[in-house]
C-alpha cells in the first residue's frame, strides 16, 4: 500500500477535506497554518479547539507536549467518527510553537493507522521508526 501524505503547501481542499493546524487556545489565527487555515479554509477568530470550516485546529501554545497530547486524541476520535473525510495534518506545534517533528509526531501514532488522515511525511517517519524499534525490541 502506498501511503499518502499532508502536502508540504495546501492551497486548495475538496469538498470532504479537512485541513488540521497548530492554534493557540485564544484562537488568534495570526501566522503559519492558522493563518492559512485563516485566510482559505474557514477557521473562525476567537476559536482555539475543533472543527470549524473545513479546517480542524489543535491547541499547541499552552504549555508542554502532554498538554496537546488530550486535544490531539480527540482529533483522532472525531476522524474515526467522520471516516467520510480526509483529514490532512500538518507539522502542528512545529513552528511558531517551537516543537520537535520528534516531539509531535508520536502522539499520532493511533492517526497513522486511519485510512482517512494524512500525516506530514516526517511524522509519519517518526512512527514508523518508533513501531520498528518497539518491534526488534520485542524480539531480544
Amino acid at each position: 500500500m502506498s501511503r499518502e501524505y499532508t502536502p508540504e503547501n495546501i492551497t486548495n481542499l475538496g469538498p470532504d477535506d479537512i485541513f488540521v493546524f497548530g492554534s493557540n487556545l485564544e484562537g488568534m489565527h495570526m501566522g503559519g497554518a492558522a493563518r492559512v487555515a485563516y485566510d482559505k479554509f474557514g477557521a473562525a477568530w476567537g476559536q482555539g479547539v475543533g472543527i470549524q470550516g473545513q479546517a480542524y485546529a489543535i491547541p499547541t501554545m499552552q504549555g508542554g507536549v502532554d498538554t496537546i497530547r488530550p486535544y490531539v486524541d480527540d482529533f483522532i476520535k472525531l476522524a474515526r467518527e467522520w471516516d467520510q473525510n480526509t483529514f490532512y495534518v500538518t507539522r502542528i506545534g512545529c513552528g511558531i510553537a517551537g516543537f520537535t517533528d520528534e516531539e509531535i509526531a508520536p502522539l499520532f501514532d493511533e492517526a497513522y493507522d486511519l485510512y482517512n488522515v494524512r500525516l506530514p511525511k516526517s511524522f509519519a517517519e517518526i512512527i514508523e521508526r518508533n513501531r520498528n524499534a518497539k518491534t526488534r525490541a520485542g524480539k531480544k
